[in-house]
């Protein structure tokens, strides 16, 4: 691990983020660091309500304090099941995104198996999978999301794998989508060898451009695990999300969280339920009115860092997500550095080494991922001013 990623190592969630003492922030730094939702994003008055409305119904408030399926509420699976287009019985509830995909290694990957994954990649499930195997096979990322055919030559050439990991919608970090015909190249890659694709997919409803690319490729093969959240639209600190398995692993995922946490909290599943379905277009207005704000956002961040560092980025306008992922122009500026001047200068962010797949690869090193979700449009655009003021310190 390089000096950069010692700087920026110690991000344990959304907003961990820690910095050496080789680069103190400024008091008053503004962070571009985490998939944060935007404070205005969140329906904290219909969380509210449904609350309310939970603990004047005595039938359901009892319920909700006790235990409960590890399947997930009926009525939340259906819900789900209904926006996915797959069978309830497909659909295992959990507690968050990351609990989803450890699951899912669990289930799948067996002691020291080889798992391919996205480069960069979505650190998360690096730590993930950790609990399985450190053998990972890095796969590059282009425009069009992961690249199928390096990783169908690897395969060819011999290469095993137990599992495929990508993030297809707003990549984090790099924001790519992964087309509709790489999606079906995918599946069909998986089938002919026998492994599994792990789709991570917390950004698929916040679309503010482009055209959507389908997940329903990955539904209808029995080697894809989908793996979703309600972090990005209703709040991660309800610790809520979903798996839309296969039929054959629906037993085994069971099996393994009755050993472990047995079900998602019943009070959470129930808020949930209420007010997801209280209203059959409330949750597309709740993503539509939050996709709205991203998309000012990112703009705003896109025209500042135009506007402060004309030419200092390649740049590819976000058409969703939560995440810029921007390539330095100059070959000669030294990374480090500008990430020391820039956190001295009061602005965080993302060095792009920090999700390298590959050590070794230093493909990443160029890139730096700023998070726009949870800034205001007055604070992106001091962020970029700042931004520009650690170039000239240089």
């Amino acid at each position: 691990m390089s000096g950069l990623s010692e700087l920026a190592r110690g991000l344990s969630g959304p907003q961990g983020f820690v910095v050496a003492s080789q680069a103190v922030p400024a008091p008053d730094a503004i962070r571009l660091v985490g998939g944060v939702p935007a404070a205005e994003a969140l329906p904290v008055r219909e969380l509210a309500r449904a609350s309310a409305e939970l603990w004047q119904d005595p039938a359901a408030a009892i319920a909700s304090l006790q235990y409960s399926a590890p399947h997930g509420f009926p009525g939340l699976r259906a819900w789900i099941a209904g926006r996915e287009g797959v069978h309830p019985d497909r659909i295992v509830i959990t507690n968050g995104g990351m609990h989803g995909l450890t699951l899912a290694v669990l289930t799948l990957v067996e002691r020291d198996a080889t798992v391919a994954v996205d480069d960069p990649v979505f650190p998360g499930f690096r730590w993930a999978l950790e609990v399985a195997t450190k053998r990972v096979l890095p796969v590059p990322l282009d425009a069009d999301g992961l690249d199928v055919d390096h990783l169908a030559r690897r395969l060819a050439a011999g290469e095993r794998i137990a599992a495929v990991y990508t993030v297809p919608d707003f990549h984090n970090p790099a924001q790519v989508c992964l087309s509709a015909e790489r999606r079906q190249a995918l599946v069909e890659l998986a089938e002919r060898h026998g492994f599994y694709v792990i789709v991570d997919d917390p950004y698929r409803e916040l679309r503010f451009a482009g055209r959507d690319q389908g997940a329903g490729v990955f539904h209808d093969s029995d080697r894809a695990v989908h793996v979703n959240t309600f972090t990005k639209t209703l709040g991660a600190g309800w610790r809520a999300g979903w798996m839309v398995l296969p039929e054959h692993l629906v037993d085994p995922v069971i099996r393994l969280r009755n050993r472990l946490d047995v079900h998602t909290g019943s009070v959470t599943q129930a808020i949930i339920e209420r007010v997801v379905t209280s209203d059959d277009k409330w949750f597309d207005g709740l993503v539509r009115d939050a996709s709205a704000i991203y998309r000012e956002r990112a703009g705003v961040l896109v025209d500042a860092l135009h506007e402060h560092l004309p030419g200092a980025f390649e740049i590819r306008p976000p058409e969703g997500g939560l995440f810029l992922w921007a390539r330095l122009t100059d070959d000669r500026l030294d990374p480090a550095d500008l990430f020391r001047r820039a956190a001295a200068s009061g602005v965080l962010y993302q060095p792009g080494e920090f999700f390298a797949a590959d050590p070794g690869n230093r493909s990443s090193d160029r890139f730096l991922r700023f998070a726009y979700s949870d800034r205001t449009p007055a604070e992106l655009r001091e962020a970029a001013r700042r931004l520009a003021s650690a170039f000239r310190s240089g």
